[in-house]
C-alpha cells in the first residue's frame, strides 16, 4: 500500500527530500509513534529506499562501510 505519491512518480529531488525527512523522523516515530504510525513509516521508508536502489543500482559504496573495510580499521 503506497501512502502519498508513488515513489516512481517522484522527481529525483523529491525522492531525496522524502528519504531525508523519513530518516530524520525515524527515531521519534519508533519511540513515540503508535504501532500504526511505525508500520506506516516502515512501509513508506521501504518503498522509497527500493525506488532509490532501482534508480541507482551502481551507487557509490564506501569500502569503509564493508565488512572487510571495518576489519582493516
Amino acid at each position: 500500500m503506497t501512502m502519498g505519491i508513488d515513489p516512481k512518480d517522484l522527481s529525483e529531488d523529491d525522492l531525496f527530500r522524502e528519504l531525508r525527512q523519513l530518516h530524520a523522523t525515524r527515531t521519534e516515530t519508533l519511540m513515540h509513534g503508535s504501532d500504526e504510525a511505525l508500520a506506516n513509516h516502515t512501509t513508506r521508508s521501504e518503498e522509497l529506499e527500493q525506488e532509490y536502489l532501482r534508480r541507482h543500482p551502481a551507487r557509490d559504496v564506501d569500502p569503509e562501510r564493508l565488512r572487510a573495510g571495518a576489519r582493516l580499521r
